[in-house]
């Protein structure tokens, strides 16, 4: 069944966190949509590998609209976590109980969400006290699933387990 993805991505994602991914959902034939400030704003990634059109802004995001949620690292989240509208939105789709696949520095806008105690999660180094002190529960893994809801994985060398792991959510 097709699956309805929002990314929130903006300005200095990690280049490989975004297309890897969403490239294995699209051959998948789930639907993308960029979610950013303004439909039609061109963003780049932060090695200029890929550059991104929005397809949605965040004031016209509805939760209702998707069926999961990838937030890509690099420090395009760490931008969209100090924006009320990130954060409201990521705390929405959680209470929600639909799934958030992030990679990398992606945790950094649940944390703003406080969306992670007790949660089992991984992320990059310079993440792991922050996320602890959050409350989350923190593995030392390529990827952790916390019943299908959270999927986490700590670094571009992990995207094919993250692949692998998100595919399979998104097919339940």
């Amino acid at each position: 069944m097709r699956k309805r993805i929002a990314v929130l991505v903006t300005h200095d994602f990690e280049d490989s966190e975004y297309a890897e991914p969403v490239e294995a959902f699209r051959a998948a034939r789930h639907c993308i949509s960029n979610i950013e400030h303004r439909a039609g704003n061109i963003v780049h990634g932060k090695n200029r590998q890929h550059s991104v059109t929005i397809d949605q802004s965040i004031d016209h995001a509805s939760i209702d609209d998707f069926d999961a949620l990838l937030i890509p690292g690099g420090h395009s989240p760490e931008r969209l976590r100090s924006d009320e509208r990130y954060v409201n939105f990521v705390r929405n789709f959680a209470g929600a109980y639909k799934p958030i696949m992030c990679i990398c520095h992606g945790p950094q806008l649940l944390i703003n969400a406080h969306v992670v105690k007790g949660r089992r999660m991984t992320t990059i180094a310079p993440i792991i006290l922050e996320l602890q002190d959050a409350g989350a529960v923190y593995f030392d893994q390529p990827v952790v699933n916390d019943n299908n809801l959270y999927i986490t994985s700590r670094a571009p060398k992990d995207l094919p387990e993250f692949i692998r792991e998100t595919l399979e959510v998104l097919r339940l």
